[in-house]
């Protein structure tokens, strides 16, 4: 049987870095959220960019942690894009990871177009 903090860690992964992506597309939605989600936005960036510079572009640490934990449970051949993972974990569907990649790009940076008009907007 597998450590038990294995399946704890993944099931962490599963939840929080869900959570994040839906924070990151919606939380500047919300007023007492707008400043944490721009926040949050801009760390997915510079992950993506500046770490990926090293890493490989749209390099995630949070998906890098939680594919090291799968390997350790003993799951193989898993795709470079966690929400195309999360796709297939969901829908039991493959999709073309060129396609997921466009969508999740275009939609984080219309979220972040948005967080920044939610946070720098004139009040009125």
């Amino acid at each position: 049987m597998k450590d038990i903090g294995l399946y704890l860690a993944s099931y962490f992964f599963y939840i929080f870095h869900t959570l994040l992506i839906l924070f990151n597309l919606f939380g500047w939605l919300y007023a007492r959220t707008k400043r944490l989600n721009l926040i949050s936005l801009l760390a997915t960036f510079v992950s993506w960019i500046l770490l990926g510079f090293w890493k490989g572009w749209g390099y995630c640490f949070l998906t890098d942690w939680h594919y090291q934990v799968l390997r350790a449970l003993g799951e193989r051949e898993l795709p470079s894009s966690y929400i195309v993972f999360l796709i297939e974990k969901i829908t039991g569907r493959s999709l073309e990871v060129e396609l997921v990649d466009l969508l999740t790009v275009s939609l984080a940076i219309f979220a972040l177009f948005c967080s920044f008009w939610a946070n720098f907007r004139n009040s009125e």
